[in-house]
């Protein structure tokens, strides 16, 4: 998976657009979840309180829905 960027003229606005990608990809989430060390305990509480957001997200859509 490759984001690419054309530059034309004004860096400044292709440095917004290329954050903006990275955000949107959650490679930018990503790389600051991995800049430090996450224990084990950590990482099962972290992604158990994920998957209840989710869960409960998902929930909300279904139950407005209807």
């Amino acid at each position: 998976m490759a984001i690419e960027i054309e530059v034309r003229g004004d860096i400044e606005q292709a440095i917004r657009l290329l954050k903006k990608k990275l955000q949107l990809d959650g490679i930018k989430k990503e790389l600051k979840r991995r800049e430090y060390y996450e224990k084990p305990s950590v990482k099962r509480r972290r992604k158990q309180a994920e998957a209840r957001r989710k869960l409960r997200k998902l929930k909300m859509r279904q139950g407005s829905g209807s």
